[in-house]
């Protein structure tokens, strides 16, 4: 199978590496010193247990050089994808599938969702409809990502835990489509369950990034120190809260309580959360899809959202002071 990872990074890297290991044909679209690393020396993939694995994949930074690929995994952040989306049209041919493995509410959400808002754009997540504009729903399959991993150096990957990628159509169905890409998925080593209910996934996982990611972002403390804090504790079950009222108008239901979810962020431990790793390093927030789309989906809903948008306004106030570059923040 030829399958083009579109994004070199942790999780894009992580992915590439195992799977061209499993025999497969891969393709990193990447960029800059990632770009020249994998070309000099390969992606390398440092796993849990400290063996590695070194993929001498091709790689560029132009889709048009790669060509056609029979799957592409989309990788980049979801701030990341409208700029790319023109050109991936190049590395498809008439039967090419694209898996969605952002963080956050998708641009498609409600493409097959059926109901009165079957169709209805995401504007939080695909701002000027770029996005939706060269990239035909009917493509995708639909991804939640659960492994941890950093790109401690160009070409160079480190996987901190897991190893599971939920795969979903968008309309519940199994294909053939979903059931090859399970299989190469499963041949490399990761877990890929395929779900009848790929949203219900996405708001499982977004349910915790939705309030730990900013509250660590503007606090910059760990995912334990914010569980163990009460006032912050109280805040993040209050964002969660008021998203499972969203849910739940969606035909979403969570399976585990607040104070569960709260509970499996805290046995974590001192970690830092992605949002709170890209404010250190002066890098543009995952907030829009993450933050922003749940509070546009409370307003589509009805639902009012204070806690969230009083989040939401304050972490916009600080990605906008990280893009002109007055950072004052250490590490």
């Amino acid at each position: 199978m030829r399958i083009a990872v579109v994004g070199a990074g942790a999780i894009g890297g992580y992915l590439g590496a195992r799977l061209y290991a499993a025999g497969e044909e891969i393709t990193f679209i990447a960029r800059g010193a990632n770009l020249a690393a994998i070309r000099a020396q390969g992606m390398r993939l440092i796993e849990e247990d400290g063996s590695q694995v070194r993929a001498a994949a091709k790689a560029t930074q132009q889709p048009a050089e790669a060509g056609p690929h029979d799957v592409i995994l989309l990788t980049l952040k979801a701030h990341q994808v409208s700029a790319i989306a023109p050109s991936l049209q190049h590395l498809w041919h008439a039967t090419t599938t694209i898996v969605t493995m952002q963080n956050g509410i998708p641009w498609w959400y409600f493409h097959k969702h059926g109901g009165e808002y079957e169709g209805k754009p995401v504007v939080s997540a695909d701002p000027d409809g770029s996005i939706a504009r060269n990239v035909d729903p009917a493509r995708i399959v639909g991804s939640v990502v659960y492994p941890a991993a950093n790109l401690i150096e160009p070409g160079v990957v480190q996987v901190v835990e897991g190893n599971r990628f939920s795969l979903g159509e968008l309309d519940g169905a199994t294909t053939p489509r979903i059931q090859a890409i399970a299989a190469s998925l499963i041949k490399a080593g990761f877990k890929a369950p395929i779900t009848h209910d790929i949203r219900g996934e996405i708001w499982l996982k977004l349910w915790g990034n939705l309030s730990f990611n900013p509250i660590s972002a503007l606090t910059h403390a760990t995912l334990e120190d914010i569980c163990r804090f009460a006032p912050t504790r109280e805040l993040a079950a209050q964002m969660m809260s008021e998203a499972q009222s969203i849910a739940g108008k969606l035909g979403v239901t969570f399976k585990i309580s607040i104070d569960k979810r709260i509970a499996g962020a805290e046995r974590v431990g001192a970690h830092k959360t992605s949002m709170l790793q890209d404010v250190e390093q002066g890098r543009p927030l995952e907030l829009e899809a993450v933050v922003g789309a749940v509070a546009e989906l409370g307003r589509l809903t009805g639902t009012p959202t204070p806690a969230i948008n009083a989040v939401y306004a304050c972490t916009a106030l600080l990605a906008g002071t990280l893009s002109k570059g007055r950072l004052g923040i250490a590490a």
